[in-house]
């Protein structure tokens, strides 16, 4: 991973390769990434190919915080039980879940990914726009814990390789069984020669896929990539940019902070309480989220698709039929799966019944739109071999 002087945009170690695919970079929270690749289609036909086939992205701005015992044992779990608001105590060893860290008044820090690594070892898979802020909170509000707090962000380049065809892709570089991993799982193998790398069962696309860590040096990384390229030649792989990554997550109504969470969010807010486990015990939040809920939530997160010609973007104020704003939306976008018009939004509960005429102030103009059921798209889901454990 390479390092910038303060105030210069940061690089993965495989930003070189990027540019030289005639990638179009952009500033995203502080790194140098590609957000589309022209020379190969561009967003649509990157945000296609993961829903048909299968797609590459560089995640290595992404964040990785490891938490484990200090002396005694459980020292770690009680960390992560006080900073996250899912528990991670039904977690076995090689399981993820989503969760989220919390401030006092029940609003979001980061939502991150939990892995248990060990008997008391956890990683927390965290935001890169995010990072610094997030590292900070964790290693303040876990002093009082017997646990020892490592920010191992830099350690790896994180590819994600994601679509139906994925498990094709990887499994011709890893002797180990995918097949066997299930949906937020992980386990460790051999990828392209290199001993223990870390293969994870998430993705942030709506569709099947994995995770992989590879050691963070510029050649090591660049021979991963190239061969996770030419593995994937035969089912018309391609190099996705956070474009892609963008509209994917919004097609499959997965939350990015700043959008349809941030500090001023709540979990009830955001549609997140299956995620949110308030019998487990105290952590940071809850007693907000008590009140919250006792209060009523004033408004709700749903989905609209456009009846009217416009985009919905980001930002955009919602309106009543009398031209009164009632909502913003948090992401909108094209759906290159749907041919439509799709956007997040928040309002008020009364105004959130499916079917509902919401309009959305572009340019000037209160576009129609109505409430629609989200997520836009549910992928297929294939049997998954059983489980000792589940979260």
């Amino acid at each position: 991973m390479a390092d910038s002087p303060d105030g210069a945009l940061r690089k993965t170690a495989l930003n070189s390769m990027h540019r030289a695919m005639g990638a179009k970079m952009v500033n995203f929270g502080g790194w140098d990434m590609p957000v589309e690749y022209p020379a190969t289609g561009g967003l649509v036909a990157e945000h296609k190919a993961v829903r048909g086939s299968v797609g590459v992205f560089d995640v290595s701005h992404m964040g990785d915080i490891r938490i484990r015992s200090k002396g005694s044992t459980g020292g770690a779990l009680a960390a992560v039980q006080h900073i996250t608001m899912n528990d991670a105590s039904v977690l076995a060893v090689g399981q993820a879940q989503y969760s989220a860290m919390l401030y006092p008044e029940g609003t979001f820090v980061d939502d991150v990914i939990v892995h248990r690594l060990g008997e008391d070892d956890y990683l927390l898979v965290i935001n890169a726009g995010t990072r610094e802020k997030d590292i900070d909170w964790v290693r303040d509000t876990t002093k009082e814990f017997d646990c020892t707090v490592e920010n191992l962000s830099d350690s790896w380049t994180q590819l994600a390789i994601q679509g139906p065809r994925a498990m094709d892709v990887l499994q011709k570089l890893t002797s180990t069984a995918l097949g066997a991993i299930r949906n937020y799982w992980f386990t460790h193998g051999e990828v392209c020669g290199l001993k223990n790398v870390m293969i994870a069962r998430t993705g942030y696309t709506g569709e099947d896929g994995f995770e992989i860590y590879v050691p963070s040096d510029r050649k090591t990384s660049e021979d991963v990539w190239t061969k996770v390229m030419d593995a994937g030649r035969e089912f018309g792989i391609l190099p996705c940019g956070l474009g892609a990554r963008n509209t994917l997550r919004l097609e499959a109504k997965m939350a990015l902070y700043g959008h349809e969470i941030s500090e001023s969010v709540n979990v009830w807010e955001a549609g997140l309480e299956r995620y949110c486990k308030m019998a487990k015990g105290d952590f940071i939040g809850r007693a907000a989220l008590e009140r919250a809920k006792a209060g009523g939530v004033g408004r709700t997160l749903v989905g609209l698709e456009m009846i009217d010609r416009g985009i919905a973007r980001d930002g955009y104020a919602c309106c009543n039929e009398a031209g009164e704003t009632i909502g913003v939306v948090t992401s909108g976008s094209p759906s290159p799966t749907l041919c439509k018009n799709i956007a997040l939004a928040f309002v008020p509960p009364a105004m959130a019944s499916l079917g509902t005429t919401i309009y959305v102030s572009i340019r000037g103009q209160n576009c129609k739109a109505r409430v629609v059921a989200a997520p836009f798209y549910k992928r297929v889901r294939k049997a998954e071999p059983p489980a000792t454990k589940t979260s």
